[in-house]
């Protein structure tokens, strides 16, 4: 019985390292990803402040759409690779 690793099994040793000038054109088409995403919030964060206006919602209902926003913030800054 031989003891070989399973197919789905890399090893990081094997595996090819980015140099520092691919790593950075790698990382430059995605500069804006994060902030795309946080756009991706806007429409929510608007019918809140409309909904809120009216009078149909409380003020709770803006504070859980702006905690949304920041937590989606937090986690597309967390998400950086490198640097």
């Amino acid at each position: 019985m031989t003891n070989t690793p399973p197919p789905w099994h890399h090893d990081k040793a094997v595996q090819p390292t980015m140099t520092g000038s691919s790593q950075q054109d790698e990382q430059a088409g995605h500069g804006g990803h994060g902030w795309m995403m946080i756009l991706c919030c806007l429409p929510m964060l608007v019918i809140a402040a409309v909904l809120l206006a009216v009078g149909v919602v409380s003020v709770g209902f803006l504070v859980f759409a702006v905690a949304c926003t920041a937590m989606m913030a937090f986690m597309m800054r967390g998400m950086s690779h490198g640097g």
